[in-house]
């Protein structure tokens, strides 16, 4: 607002607006407002007399030119009796209906018991898989009923205190009770493959089969931590090269022998005699020492088994054994003779 060019007015120093001025300011700037955001055309209660000036029929006032009109309806009288006339329009009006909403009947028929059912609890032998099977009998079931199934969360039964661990497997078919399986809160694997339904109509038998996702358990995959080694931060980034004549890693280690058992009982002291009617060995075929020529035919054999020495060998010296018999035991040589001391001297 400008506060220059005023009785008692210095230029450049604004005085103090009245209270005129400012009220003259705001229907300005009202008015202004107005010509930008409304149509007069449009205003039912917009009217231009004979005289040139303007009426507003609803507050029945009479203003000089459009701006003074338009801050007219911006003021309080003018919306009061705006919400008069709204107020009144809809109390004389008569009352219309409301949109009718759809509802979807629920049927009611007969219920004849609770169907006949087998569970079979399934275990993939390769992954390991669990699975479970489930036939229901529906044998009076309405004709052109198809058995319909869902999973109920446990927070939606009022039969039981709600617990996360478990859900409800429910399965409904007129004019049979609904029935609910208490199955594991586990994720349901969606593949087509262990995921089908299968409605019999000649036998009128429902089969439903469902298997849960394996669940990994990170924490047993995880390798023991330690607090004496150094953890990952403390790792070095890169590792030294090996040394160019280090010896290579042996293949495999020696097996540990187990120690020998210490808790072995004594060996028996009652053991029988050996037997002495024995028979006697069998006769040896004769032998040969190596370096020794080979027997003449016809030559006689002694009872020992050994060949005796042709006639024109040397005899054995006089201070060795003779040859041991075969069959006869070896022992150690007799001792030889020691010759006397001699005398000592005189």
């Amino acid at each position: 607002m400008d506060f220059q060019h005023r009785p008692g007015g210095k230029t450049g120093v604004g005085g103090v607006a009245s209270a005129s001025d400012a009220n003259r300011d705001r229907r300005e700037r009202l008015r202004q407002l107005a010509l930008e955001t409304i149509d007069l055309n449009k205003d039912p209660y917009f009217m231009k007399n004979h005289l040139g000036s303007y009426e507003c029929k609803l507050c029945l006032t009479l203003h000089n030119n459009e701006g003074c009109y338009l801050a007219h309806t911006q003021g309080k009288k003018h919306q009061a009796n705006l919400a008069q006339r709204a107020a009144k329009e809809a109390k004389d009006a008569p009352a219309q209906p409301a949109p009718e909403k759809l509802r979807v009947d629920v049927k009611k028929f007969v219920k004849i018991g609770r169907p006949g059912y087998k569970v079979t609890k399934q275990r993939d032998p390769d992954s390991g898989q669990q699975s479970l099977l489930f036939q229901i009998d529906y044998p009076e079931i309405v004709e052109g009923v198809i058995p319909r199934h869902r999973f109920m969360s446990a927070y939606e039964q009022k039969m039981e205190p709600p617990d996360r661990r478990w859900q409800y497997l429910l399965f409904a078919a007129e004019p049979y009770e609904t029935i609910a399986f208490k199955v594991p809160s586990r994720e349901v694997d969606k593949d087509g493959k262990k995921f089908w339904t299968h409605w019999n109509k000649e036998t009128k038998q429902f089969f439903m089969q469902f298997a849960f996702k394996m669940e990994m358990k990170i924490q047993s995959l995880l390798p023991p931590t330690s607090n004496s080694g150094p953890t990952a931060n403390q790792l070095p980034a890169t590792l030294p090269p090996p040394p160019q004549n280090a010896p290579p890693p042996p293949s495999s280690f020696p097996p540990k022998m187990p120690p020998p058992p210490t808790n072995l009982p004594p060996p028996p002291t009652n053991l029988p005699p050996p037997p002495t009617n024995l028979p006697p060995p069998p006769s040896m075929p004769p032998m040969m020492r190596p370096g020794m020529p080979p027997m003449p035919p016809g030559m006689p054999m002694p009872p020992g088994g050994m060949p005796m020495p042709p006639s024109g060998m040397p005899p054995p010296p006089s201070g060795m054994p003779p040859p041991p018999l075969m069959g006869q035991h070896v022992g150690p040589p007799p001792p030889m003779p020691m010759p006397p001391p001699p005398p000592p001297p005189r």
